[in-house]
């Protein structure tokens, strides 16, 4: 081996050898850094990819569940409008018109005076306001469109009217009713975003006592 450098061989030896390591490691430590980099910007473009994905997979999903709701909600009540529905021949719902047979149209009912209670007072002899509700029932899907006539005693107005959607399940605790709020008065009440469920469309079913719809 011929030295091309001053100093004693050995000295010069080492401090090649010592040099030649130095660079190795600064070579390596710099593909490291690459490598970490590397993955780094990988891993970002993946959870983005993801991120993106999802959206569009949840906004697809939501869209498809909106529209799938509103045409089955149309087909049934294309389906009720063609069906004539009797109770005992009390109520006749045909053509989507409330008719009352047998007797003559009454505004509203006349309950009793037992069923008013007219003489009950509680213990503290305070002063009773007597009112009384009138349910209107209309058969749909699983469950039914109810639709409530608050009366005053002696009046024959109602002075307040609600509409809802009505259905009972079984569950593994019991029977469990779910209900919807659809209307109020004869308007329909604010459509609740991400909802499945649109108001205006069961909304129609309401019966209300001027006999006008929504």
């Amino acid at each position: 081996m011929s030295i091309h450098a001053s100093g004693t061989p050995e000295n010069v030896v080492l401090a090649q050898s010592v040099n030649g390591r130095l660079r190795a490691e600064t070579r390596i430590t710099a593909a490291r850094a690459f490598l970490f980099r590397a993955i780094g910007a990988g891993a970002f473009a993946a959870l983005a990819g993801i991120g993106i994905g999802a959206a569009s997979y949840g906004y697809a999903y939501m869209n498809q569940f909106d529209s799938a709701a509103e045409k089955i909600a149309a087909a049934m009540q294309a389906a009720l409008s063609d069906v004539t529905l009797k109770t005992k021949g009390e109520v006749t719902l045909t053509d989507n018109v409330l008719k009352l047979e047998g007797g003559p149209v009454r505004s509203s009912p006349s309950p009793t005076q037992a069923q008013l209670g007219k003489d009950a007072a509680p213990a503290s002899k305070a002063t009773v306001n007597t009112t009384f509700t009138v349910f209107k029932q209309v058969p749909y899907m699983d469950g039914q469109i109810v639709t409530g006539w608050n009366f005053r005693a002696n009046e024959e107005v109602p002075f307040q009217q609600y509409c809802y959607f009505s259905r009972r399940t079984n569950e593994a605790k019991g029977q469990v009713e779910m209900k919807i709020d659809l209307a109020m008065d004869g308007k329909v009440l604010p459509q609740p975003q991400k909802s499945d469920v649109n108001l205006a469309i069961l909304a129609s079913n309401c019966v209300w006592s001027d006999g006008k719809s929504l």
